[in-house]
């Protein structure tokens, strides 16, 4: 979230304890990983609200199961104001949030797409994914720098 300075309109960055850059390295470790609907293991593939399961359950935080959920449930944030392990949600198929990836940072996210393909990279300016962007989240904690 953008904090501004009552003097200065330039946004200061947010702080964390590195949770969110780990959520971000740990999805990055398992790019190949197959897709497998209703998959939240390395071992049995994942869709995309299971692999971020899976990465924020690593770091000791219960996160909802589905997309849906989970969007409803994460705190808001700002798409320009987007940090390594922030969440990012899209509609694709249906009047929900169907569809989660967690930012990489550099405009890149890692999603497990759907089926027949892999965990991976994905950029936010693709015109497919900034159609049908509707928002990001986060379920670690931000500060912003005094």
């Amino acid at each position: 979230m953008l904090v501004l300075s009552a003097c200065s309109s330039t946004p200061r960055v947010p702080v964390t304890d590195g949770t969110g850059e780990r959520i971000a390295r740990d999805a990055a470790k398992l790019i190949g990983t197959p897709y497998r609907y209703g998959g939240d293991e390395p071992s049995r593939g994942f869709d995309c609200s299971g692999l971020v399961h899976y990465t924020h359950e690593g770091q000791g935080l219960d996160v909802p199961r589905t997309a849906a959920a989970q969007s409803r449930a994460a705190k808001p944030v700002q798409i320009d104001a987007l940090v390594p392990g922030d969440l990012i949600f899209f509609r694709i198929a249906a009047r929900e949030v169907d569809h989660v990836g967690i930012y990489a940072g550099n405009g890149r996210f890692i999603h497990a797409p759907r089926s027949g393909n892999v965990v991976s990279f994905a950029y936010l300016d693709d015109p497919y994914y900034r159609r049908h962007l509707t928002g990001a989240g986060r379920f670690w904690v931000a500060v912003a720098r005094p």
